[in-house]
């Protein structure tokens, strides 16, 4: 698999037809979520995903003790539920981890994402920002970043954008625009345990 990295947001999703694929995205499908690398090699799995709310320009579920599968075929199973956030105005993703002390955020720079097969799919791009419930903030993987830039061959325009994107990212953390709110993650996470409820029932 490869992608073509553009620096329209707007462009990307358009060539990838999302308009006509998203209509099959409804409240309470079980998905996957796929990343890759620059390359076309497969960067991480999350096996089963629940969707919760749907547009063409946005996604946003919930896993919970979902089995992870890496690059090399190892697994894991995650600890704590976690409320993601996708959408085709970003070059990142969030997601919300719910735990004992409160609510953490992870956030992955990344290509805008794709859905088709019933799969999330996204580029990795190797920056990631951990947000602390205080909404402090640590930017990591730099090194790697640097590594693939230079491995891979990342385009001029690619290192544009994501920097740029990174700033974003990092202004929404400082306002606390959604979803950095407590009550929006847990809002949602709410609204997963009752769509499991109908579906226990």
């Amino acid at each position: 698999m490869t992608y073509t990295i553009i620096s329209s947001c707007s462009d990307y999703m358009k060539n990838h037809g999302m308009g006509d694929i998203m209509s099959g995205l409804k409240k309470g499908l079980i998905i996957q979520i796929e990343s890759y690398k620059h390359n076309g090699s497969i960067h991480r799995i999350w096996k089963k995903n629940t969707i919760l709310n749907a547009s063409d320009s946005f996604i946003i579920g919930v896993n919970d003790e979902t089995e992870v599968v890496e690059h090399d075929g190892k697994t894991w199973i995650t600890e704590e539920p976690g409320v993601f956030y996708f959408s085709n105005q970003w070059w990142f993703n969030i997601i919300g981890l719910l735990r004992p002390n409160g609510i953490h955020y992870y956030c992955n720079l990344s290509s805008p994402f794709v859905y088709n097969q019933q799969s999330i799919k996204y580029i990795d791009y190797d920056l990631d920002v951990k947000v602390y419930p205080d909404l402090t903030y640590h930017i990591l993987d730099k090194a790697e970043f640097h590594m693939n830039k230079k491995r891979m061959n990342y385009p001029r325009d690619l290192d544009y954008i994501l920097h740029e994107q990174l700033d974003h990212l990092l202004h929404m953390i400082r306002n606390r625009h959604e979803p950095f709110s407590s009550d929006t993650i847990n809002y949602w996470y709410e609204q997963y345990l009752t769509v499991q409820s109908q579906l226990d029932q």
